[in-house]
């Protein structure tokens, strides 16, 4: 069956600007991206920002620096609406990519997204990559950042009451992951809300969604393939797959997937462990659209429309903890 095949099934609702998308995708003849080599791939990530992604909104504050790590410098980038603000919470943003893709540069616009539309500081994290610097190192570098971060460092000219995790895909998994190792040993400040968006959150091959969304939908089983192969996680880790975490204590969670996700399904069970453990969840599945929306929003004008459900379910969750 061809990829035009796969998303005109009718039991798969697809928007018209995500049908036109993918169809110009699929018709490019262009090669998957775990057949590009590494380097190729991270510069067609980044390309790819280039042509389908908004530009980015101008701040007050947008600023380089490094943190403490635990296997030296972490990157960071800084971002605010405003030159100075009373105390209050802090987004800390971890990008999305399999671990192995992604940096500063390719979440920039959307960064500056949420600064300017949650009015709030931004944080992004530049974690290690694999296959370089495979599992834990994610994970560890971004605890790290946070619980720096958390300290209201002078290099921020900031004071923090609280922390957002934040992150797509990858980094929605490494927003679960943080926020739980939070919970279980707290920061300077504690984790007031957590906004995983499409995450990996388990390792079972047999999700419905990832049978059907396997090949067609920008993310492909072969390229998630080729993450795994790289990142190596460890099966069952709950520091790699936080579904197996403690679920006990978590913070106010606004929980996003997209409906054409093969990795949907992850992001489902995650939210239902979350409910049945008493937290307070607002869950938001983005009918007919794909893992990746956050990035695309130029190509795919719904997206803006998803993103501002987004804020507004964090802005709720803010206005419930005063």
């Amino acid at each position: 069956m061809s990829d035009s095949e796969t998303i005109d099934r009718p039991q798969h609702f697809v928007r018209p600007d995500v049908k036109g998308f993918l169809d110009y995708l699929n018709g490019t003849g262009a090669p998957p991206m775990s057949q590009l080599g590494l380097e190729a791939a991270r510069a067609s990530y980044l390309a790819m920002q280039e042509l389908a992604e908004q530009d980015p909104r101008d701040l007050a504050v947008i600023r380089d620096l490094t943190c403490p790590g635990p296997a030296g410098p972490i990157p960071l980038r800084f971002y605010d609406v405003r030159d100075t603000r009373e105390p209050g919470p802090v987004v800390m943003f971890y990008h999305g990519g399999g671990f192995v893709i992604g940096d500063l540069e390719t979440h920039h616009r959307l960064c500056t997204e949420i600064a300017a539309e949650l009015d709030l500081p931004v944080v992004a994290v530049d974690y290690r990559l694999a296959p370089e610097a495979p599992f834990p190192a994610a994970p560890d570098d971004c605890e790290a950042a946070t619980r720096w971060v958390a300290g209201s460092p002078a290099e921020l000219g900031r004071t923090f009451t609280g922390l957002i995790p934040m992150g797509d895909s990858a980094g929605g998994n490494l927003t679960i992951v943080t926020t739980q190792a939070l919970q279980e040993k707290p920061a300077a400040v504690p984790v007031v809300i957590q906004v995983p968006i499409y995450p990996l959150s388990d390792d079972r091959p047999d999700h419905d969604s990832f049978l059907s969304f396997a090949d067609g939908f920008l993310l492909t089983k072969d390229t998630m393939e080729w993450f795994a192969d790289g990142y190596r996680a460890v099966p069952g880790d709950k520091r790699a797959y936080p579904l197996y975490g403690d679920h006990s204590n978590m913070p106010p969670t606004v929980l996003v997937t997209a409906g054409l996700d093969p990795i949907r399904d992850s992001g489902r069970v995650y939210g239902a462990q979350l409910i049945l453990a008493g937290s307070d969840v607002i869950f938001l599945e983005m009918k007919g659209t794909i893992h990746g929306f956050t990035q695309i929003r130029k190509a795919l004008p719904s997206a803006q429309a998803d993103m501002r459900s987004i804020f507004e379910a964090v802005r709720l969750l803010l206005e419930r903890l005063k």
